[in-house]
């Protein structure tokens, strides 16, 4: 176990240990996974209420549940929401100290501190937004990545030799919350987990517009992108995404990349289809940054969008989302040294999800 006394901080260390998502049909959500995205899976989780899947990528971790009784709580889940995340689970050294911080600040107590077979492993949860919660992991020093509670490893699995994507970690995990709660949101997470508040953005796309505030835990590591409607522009993605989702929830996951071309070309070729971005924003590229033109080509044959900071550049570009309910899709991001969210890029982006959301609707 680790030594408490060189524990951090409670809520000064927290990073991203896995994403939690409920799933209708697990074979089918583990297969997109492992075919298109390039995941290999690590652990398989059972019970007489569900059934899970655990699987990895760099140092993404990603666990599957299906719910097999109505007593689970992955059963409610899909029916209200759907396929989506429920879990953004929080590594830290210390996990009984941080929930009883997090409690102690504000935080809602979700499940108490429990020490799980073999004693390396505590978990306890606290609440977020809507119906997903965080829950705070702690492994023991010996351990990599680990797996969550209640997985076991799968035999033979070889993440090392996996034909992967190139994606690293979670960059960051955008939230759609209602009209009103983006305020109360943010100050629950700055209050009760020590996050900090560190870029504001309205975006404005034709006649629709959104808030938006960025949180980042102390440790740099645990980003979440907060957007709620405008009320006073018309309604517009956000206003779907809550309405299919019925409430706030989980938009899109952000993976960071080495090359976001290369992953983009790899996950093509994969079946993973990604938005296409209008030919003038290429057109106009070359005037914000300096890029040469075998790059540029690069970026407009693959759609990558592209932006710079005072620290470096940033390349992005979302999937297009294939739920049922169009309330979930995934990012491909790479940072060359910026450390900010594409100012420049996040109103192409959403214009893109528009233009896709109209051609559905036509």
């Amino acid at each position: 176990m680790p030594d408490s006394s060189k524990a951090a901080v409670p809520l000064e260390d927290l990073s991203i240990d896995h994403v939690g998502m409920y799933v209708t049909d697990l074979e089918a959500a583990v297969s997109s996974w492992v075919d298109e995205y390039a995941f290999t899976v690590v652990g398989t989780s059972a019970s007489s209420r569900h059934r899970g899947v655990a699987l990895r990528q760099g140092g993404i971790t990603l666990a599957l549940t299906q719910a097999t009784s109505d007593q689970h709580p992955g059963a409610a889940y899909v029916v209200a929401h759907g396929d989506g995340v429920a879990d953004i689970a929080l590594r830290t050294a210390d996990a009984e100290a941080s929930f009883r911080a997090a409690v102690q600040r504000g935080a809602r107590a979700v499940r108490r501190p429990t020490r799980h077979a073999g004693g390396d492993l505590v978990t306890a949860t606290v609440g977020g937004f809507g119906d997903v919660v965080h829950t705070l992991v702690q492994h023991s020093c010996e351990e990599g990545p680990g797996l969550p509670a209640g997985f076991s490893p799968v035999a033979g699995a070889d993440e090392a030799a996996a034909d992967d994507a190139g994606l690293l970690r979670l960059d960051h995990v955008a939230v759609c919350l209602n009209a009103g709660e983006l305020q109360p949101t943010v100050d629950y997470y700055r209050t009760a987990l020590g996050f900090r508040d560190i870029f504001q953005e309205r975006i404005v796309v034709g006649a629709q517009a959104m808030e938006s505030t960025v949180v980042q835990s102390p440790s740099r590591t645990v980003t979440l992108t907060l957007i709620q409607p405008d009320v006073s522009a018309a309604p517009g993605q956000i206003d779907e995404f809550l309405k299919g989702h019925q409430g706030a929830g989980v938009q899109h996951l952000a993976f960071s990349s080495r090359d976001a071309v290369t992953a983009v070309r790899s996950l093509t070729a994969r079946g993973v289809t990604f938005l296409r971005t209008p030919s003038a924003y290429y057109d106009l590229l070359g005037e914000r940054i300096a890029l040469d033109p075998q790059r540029l080509a690069d970026l407009r044959e693959t759609n990558v969008l592209a932006d710079e900071d005072h620290d470096g550049r940033l390349f992005q570009i979302f999937t297009a989302s294939r739920h049922p309910r169009q309330t979930l899709f995934y990012e491909v991001i790479e940072r060359q040294g910026a450390a900010t969210f594409g100012s420049a890029n996040i109103k192409a982006l959403y214009e893109a999800v528009e233009l896709e959301r109209t051609k559905q609707r036509g």
